[in-house]
């Protein structure tokens, strides 16, 4: 144990960073309330009757704890500290964790007012504008599309009722089954951009159940949250952004000036803000104060290997203390003006940025309006239902309250998952919908199949989206000079060759067009720099002579037993 370690000399200033460090760790755990007043209440007891000394073998552990703490800088008892007084939640650099329960105890100011209408309002397309949006980008699959415009209206429907009634309806969940390549994932894709709401697509291939190694389900809703958190500060730096834009301005100006708070109405101000915006100051290096950016953090960061009450933890923020990093946020920097402008504007959002309403409003959003994409559904069902298989069966027991609606603990407070919608979709190629967990079936209610593409249907998405597979394989060529021209019969030829083959080999859907393309435009794009100002047309012939020997191939795996 630690604790028996020898308190003497560097031993003692070695024992007393260990403790710290195993006592931060520790009270992250969900056992928090437990740990510390049994530590408190055993100290208060041992200081009764011994003291610590270097000639006393007989002291508690609880004992050599305090005088650890003691021995620790100011820093360190500060961030123990915080965590003390935040039990139920943590703390970071990012966020500061407040309690949420405390929203409604008075009335709302004028700026948090201005803030939640910055933040609630919502854009209202009718379903036939979001089939309208989707056709753009994906060809067919019209029941899908339909399946979903009609769930996304309805999350508009029901905030427009009275909470009575508003609490009961429930989303319906969807199931989206069809072969590989058909715009399942397209679909998640364009709905993600038109929801204006915290969105998430996952695997269901990534998850173990709980109690294997791996992510637990649960990490999808927490996931779901720090989306919900980005994108409601991204919301409202959109809204500060004038706001700041100006504040950074002003923090230049005097830097320059030497004047603290000089006012718009200042001759001598108007002229260096104008400067400033037209571009004459640019180059000119000024010393300002930034925050510190954070080096590496995503390898500091507790993730799911580290257990459930670690998840979320920065490990870096407990750590710096402990190693003799400062406790400044901020630091001077000396750059050109073009450089800083942008960093300052950056900092002053985040200066703006209340950091409790970004919070509330977040988990709010998420609770609301919060979309579940999962992928690969299918990959988790087993048509064997002997033996157990971490990965398959006990994942979809561990999606069921979570789609049927419970509450998940996170870093920034509990969410109910009773309003998000779930989408599940897979190719169900080796499986059946009817090998999922009939409990599983019961809560993905709304089935909708995609047909596969026919060669019809991939001439129309080689044409028809506006970001098309041959508009940007000609806008690429472009950069370099080179006019890329598909004729008639040869996008025709394209599609017939994608279909044959999906046919014949293994049938990957709009995917195998990409094969086909860059196998056409493979020697073209290699030798583009000193095809510089020609035009290319490929025809019907062009297409027969660079995927002959594709055609081939599929033509011989007929005779491979």
């Amino acid at each position: 144990m630690l604790m028996s370690a020898c308190c003497s000399g560097n031993n003692r200033k070695l024992l007393s960073r260990t403790t710290l460090l195993s006592n931060v760790l520790v009270k992250s755990s969900s056992r928090v309330n437990q740990f510390y007043p049994s530590i408190h209440n055993n100290n208060n007891s041992n200081n009764r009757s011994t003291s610590f000394s270097n000639n006393n073998g007989n002291n508690s552990s609880s004992s050599i704890l305090m005088n650890s703490l003691t021995l620790s800088s100011s820093r360190s008892f500060s961030t123990i500290h915080n965590f003390q007084r935040n039990s139920n939640s943590f703390e970071e650099d990012d966020y500061s964790i407040n309690p949420m329960n405390n929203s409604d105890s008075g009335a709302k100011t004028e700026e948090e007012k201005s803030i939640e209408e910055i933040l609630r309002t919502k854009t209202s397309l009718t379903p036939s504008e979001i089939v309208n949006q989707l056709d753009r980008y994906i060809v067919g699959q019209g029941d899908a599309k339909r399946a979903v415009a009609i769930a996304l209206r309805n999350r508009w429907r029901r905030q427009q009722l009275d909470g009575s009634i508003r609490d009961e309806i429930i989303p319906k969940n969807i199931l989206m089954i069809g072969p590989t390549g058909v715009g399942k994932t397209e679909i998640a894709r364009r709905l993600s951009k038109l929801a204006h709401a915290p969105f998430i697509k996952t695997e269901a291939t990534k998850y173990t159940e709980v109690g294997f190694h791996g992510r637990d389900v649960d990490t999808i809703i927490r996931d779901l949250v720090d989306v919900g958190i980005q994108h409601t500060k991204d919301r409202l730096r959109s809204a500060y952004k004038t706001k700041a834009h100006e504040l950074a301005e002003q923090k230049i100006i005097e830097t320059l000036t030497g004047k603290k708070k000089p006012t718009p109405e200042d001759a001598a101000f108007r002229d260096w803000r104008e400067q400033l915006r037209n571009g004459i100051l640019d180059d000119k290096e000024i010393e300002v104060e930034l925050p510190i950016e954070k080096q590496n953090a995503g390898m500091m960061r507790g993730g799911a290997a580290m257990g459930r009450g670690m998840q979320g933890i920065d490990i870096q923020d407990l750590l710096s203390p402990l190693l003799g990093a400062s406790g400044a946020k901020t630091r001077k920097r000396r750059m050109k003006i073009k450089d800083c402008l942008p960093k300052l504007e950056e900092s002053e959002v985040e200066k703006l940025l209340q950091t409790d309403i970004v919070i509330k409003e977040a988990i709010r959003s998420v609770e609301e309006d919060g979309i579940v994409f999962i992928d690969e559904i299918d990959k988790i069902c087993s048509s064997f239902k002997d033996g157990h298989d971490a990965s398959s069966e006990g994942v979809q027991r561990d999606l069921l309250p979570i789609i049927e609606g419970t509450t998940i603990s996170t870093k920034y407070g509990n969410v109910k998952t009773d309003h998000i919608l779930f989408i599940a979709c897979g190719a169900f190629h080796s499986v059946k919908p009817s090998d999922m967990l009939a409990e599983l079936q019961g809560r993905l209610p709304i089935r909708v199949e995609l047909k596969g593409l026919t060669e019809k249907d991939l001439y129309r998405v080689l044409t028809e989206p506006e970001t098309n597979i041959l508009r940007q394989n000609i806008e690429l060529l472009k950069t370099e000079g080179v006019d890329i021209e598909f004729s008639e019969d040869g996008v025709k030829e394209i599609a017939r060759v994608a279909a044959e083959v999906n046919t014949t080999v293994e049938n990957i859907g709009a995917r195998r067009l990409i094969t086909i393309v860059e196998k056409i435009l493979e020697e073209i794009s290699f030798n583009a720099p000193t095809l510089k100002g020609q035009k290319i047309v490929i025809t019907e012939k062009e297409v027969q002579e660079h995927i002959g020997v594709l055609l081939k191939r599929a033509d011989l795996k007929k005779f491979i037993l």
